[in-house]
């Protein structure tokens, strides 16, 4: 947990969040809006490029239908909402966060770059998305607020937890596992483009357990063939 490339990476979106907050204070709303469309349309295309590395796509869609019915019935989204300790700042602080969270860690580059430090030391991968993340980061919180700023936690939890475990969970680095990974952050980061411009409101935070079980479900996938 104490990997230097995830420290780095979580400072850099740290760092970011905050000069993108205080840049946003000066954005006029009409402004803001062209920011929020900008993101959303940005966030459906890395969705759609994501979700074309799909190996499975009945991995992807057991794990988006499991990994939702779980997250609704632990209501995630709301849970999340209540940090932003202010309704008026629940949707943008959920759309933040999420967003940004997907964003940073549903990729192949936080997998295999967080491995590569966990077995061999390779910090440069996650030292490169630390950079892009940073740049992100600032962006995002420009446009959505203080919610982006949580995800750091989410950034170090994830990728220090691939990290210490990079010896037992060596495995996700197959292209079979990866590529359901990818498709399923895919298809999440396209609902959150579709909830960002306003198109459809999807209450994508209760899928985040479908990345859990993604992996799980390749696996079991792979008994059968």
């Amino acid at each position: 947990m104490l990997n230097i490339s995830v420290i780095v990476n979580t400072v850099a979106v740290i760092i970011g969040s905050i000069l993108g907050l205080l840049g946003g204070r000066l954005l006029k709303d009409r402004y803001r809006k062209v920011f929020f469309n900008v993101i959303g349309i940005l966030t459906m295309g890395l969705g759609i490029e994501m979700f074309l590395d799909t190996n499975s796509v009945l991995v992807v869609l057991g794990s988006l239908i499991i990994g939702g019915a779980l997250g609704e019935a632990l209501n995630i989204e709301e849970k999340i909402g209540r940090l932003a300790g202010n309704k008026h700042d629940d949707e943008n602080f959920v759309k933040g966060f999420i967003t940004a969270s997907v964003l940073f860690v549903a990729g192949p580059m936080t997998v295999i770059g967080s491995l590569k430090a966990g077995l061999s030391g390779e910090n440069e991968l996650i030292f490169i998305k630390s950079l892009m993340d940073g740049i992100s980061s600032m962006m995002l919180s420009a446009a959505l607020g203080k919610g982006v700023l949580l995800s750091a936690a989410a950034v170090y939890l994830v990728q220090g937890g691939l990290v210490s475990l990079a010896g037992v969970l060596s495995f996700l680095q197959d292209p079979l596992y990866l590529g359901d990974f990818s498709g399923v952050g895919g298809l999440m980061l396209l609902a959150l483009g579709i909830r960002l411009l306003e198109i459809k409101e999807i209450r994508v935070g209760n899928f985040l357990p479908a990345l859990i079980l993604s992996p799980v479900l390749t696996w079991v996938s792979l008994l059968f063939t």
